[in-house]
């Protein structure tokens, strides 16, 4: 659900908004989202991909975080992905509170009401502010549609129902299966 508001929303406002059970904030261009909590299904998915990329980040380096976290692109777009990994080399934007830049890898599991936001908003959002990789789980049709930046744009690059590989994370192999 969007809340249309007359004010671009900053990360300060944000920062004020009360904390509701089963709630969460993101801003994209300025405009106020409020999310419910996902249902067991998601969150069931999000714990297996997220069992998968850290047994690589512990091998390979980087880090690999898991929602609620903010992810800070500036001061009118913050967003909680369900799972952000970070490579070695772009640990500096971690703070101590949040994000601050663009993650190498987002990924987000799809729920009732966010197909449209994450399938468009953010896929927008995060290619505009130059996530290397975006990855959209379909816990309805099964499979992983995979965005990859090739010069200054995503490109759809894939959408798997098999094993996923990526070169962002070379020896990295995940049966799509096993997220379902």
């Amino acid at each position: 659900m969007t809340i249309q508001t007359t004010t671009r929303l900053t990360y300060d406002d944000l920062l004020q908004l009360p904390e509701e059970e089963g709630k969460h904030y993101e801003i994209i261009d300025g405009e106020l989202l409020v999310n419910a909590s996902p249902v067991p299904r998601h969150q069931r998915i999000v714990g297996n991909l997220y069992y998968a990329v850290r047994a690589y980040v512990e091998t390979h380096g980087g880090e690999v975080f898991v929602s609620p976290l903010d992810v800070l692109f500036d001061r009118h777009n913050v967003v909680e992905p369900d799972i952000l990994v970070i490579k070695v080399d772009r640990t500096s934007i971690v703070g101590p509170k949040n994000i601050q830049g663009a993650p190498n890898l987002v990924i987000e599991v799809l729920s009732d009401g966010s197909r449209r936001k994450d399938e468009v908003q953010k896929r927008k959002l995060y290619d505009r502010f130059g996530v290397d990789e975006y990855w959209i789980v379909d816990p309805e049709l099964e499979l992983v549609k995979i965005y990859r930046r090739t010069a200054a744009a995503f490109e759809r690059v894939a959408e798997e129902g098999g094993t996923i590989t990526t070169p962002l994370l070379p020896e990295f192999a995940l049966d799509v299966r096993k997220l379902f």
